[in-house]
């Protein structure tokens, strides 16, 4: 399949599992690549499986297309036991997986908190899930089957956040430390993977939770994109897309001119210089006080455009106001021409 082509070259050397004894102090240390009459291990993909149509699909077309790619093929299903049987379920959806032919096959079951809410909670725990996977198997990335509706839905959510450009460009391709996610499926459409299902006989299981009215998504899924369809027109799914694919390469390049940026407007202490930072464009200054105060301790998930406008009033709009609060217990303040963002 053409949506797991892009796997062929970018894998790198896969991880070591985690647990690996340490060479003795003293010893001497290992070659670093294969001896000579060795081949380099077969690289480990894991495709994170639901059960639904959308990864069911990732699945079946790893399984097909590992051993032309050369490459090892697992799976990973995450049990949330939010729902009574969760567990059950997970075993039925880990049995099948290894039916296709994956193998490593892995069913496991975490505890979602409530930080963020449900959806955010449950996401959290269930990427901590994967990324615990990864290393334990060695393996060199994880595949997820978000299709170009979910990149649609994720576009409409930042946007009505008003969260900015970043939040418009929804999901990327690849992502995670050292890209260990991947995502093939997001230039096809939901109902292509669940006709791929369908003709291959493949059962599914339709989360009740992705069709409850008590969820954001959910309500935007069967309530919002639909609206926006009939009030617009066929198209909007692949139009906001598109949209997400036009921010993120803008972003991109905001955030690298930010990164140029943010050693010019600094004194030679390292503290930000307001007169400097002033001449910087909007887009570009604002990148450079967010990355401050991530620096400085703020939560990047918790630090919303609004808390860095409050900020940046600090060098566009100053007259004499107090400090900043900010998530993390993270202070910034105006002092003496300089902006000091810092642990309260």
């Amino acid at each position: 399949m053409e949506a797991l082509e892009s796997l062929r070259e970018p894998l790198r050397e896969p991880r070591r599992p985690q647990g690996r004894p340490e060479a003795a102090a003293g010893a001497t240390a290992p070659a670093t690549g294969p001896a000579p009459h060795e081949r380099p291990p077969t690289p480990l993909v894991l495709v994170a499986c639901s059960g639904g149509a959308d990864s069911m699909a990732l699945a079946s077309a790893l399984a097909f297309e590992a051993p032309k790619l050369g490459i090892r093929a697992g799976a990973v299903t995450v049990d949330h036991g939010l729902q009574s049987g969760s567990d059950l379920r997970a075993d039925e959806v880990a049995q099948r997986l290894r039916e296709l032919g994956l193998d490593p096959v892995e069913s496991v079951a975490v505890t979602v908190g409530r930080d963020g809410g449900p959806e955010a909670a449950a996401r959290d725990a269930r990427y901590a899930a994967l990324d615990a996977a990864a290393e334990r198997h060695g393996a060199a990335a994880i595949l997820l089957g978000h299709t170009r509706d979910d990149q649609a839905e994720t576009v409409l959510l930042g946007l009505a956040r008003g969260s900015g450009i970043r939040s418009l460009s929804g999901m990327a391709a690849v992502s995670g430390a050292g890209g260990r996610y991947r995502r093939p499926f997001l230039h096809l459409d939901r109902q292509t993977a669940r006709k791929a299902c369908m003709v291959q006989s493949l059962p599914v299981w339709d989360d009740p939770h992705n069709a409850d009215p008590a969820y954001t998504r959910s309500r935007l899924r069967h309530e919002g994109l639909p609206a926006l369809e009939k009030a617009l027109g066929k198209g909007v799914v692949e139009a906001l897309a598109r949209t997400a694919q036009l921010s993120r390469d803008d972003a991109d390049a905001l955030d690298a001119w930010a990164g140029q940026a943010a050693a010019s407007v600094r004194d030679a202490a390292g503290r930000l210089e307001c007169a400097k930072l002033h001449e910087l464009p909007p887009a570009v200054r604002r990148r450079v006080l967010r990355r401050a105060a991530i620096d400085a301790g703020a939560p990047a998930g918790s630090l919303f455009a609004r808390h860095i406008e409050e900020v940046d009033r600090l060098i566009t709009g100053w007259h004499g106001q107090g400090a900043i609060n900010l998530p993390g217990k993270v202070v910034a303040q105006r002092q003496g021409g300089r902006l000091v963002i810092r642990q309260g």
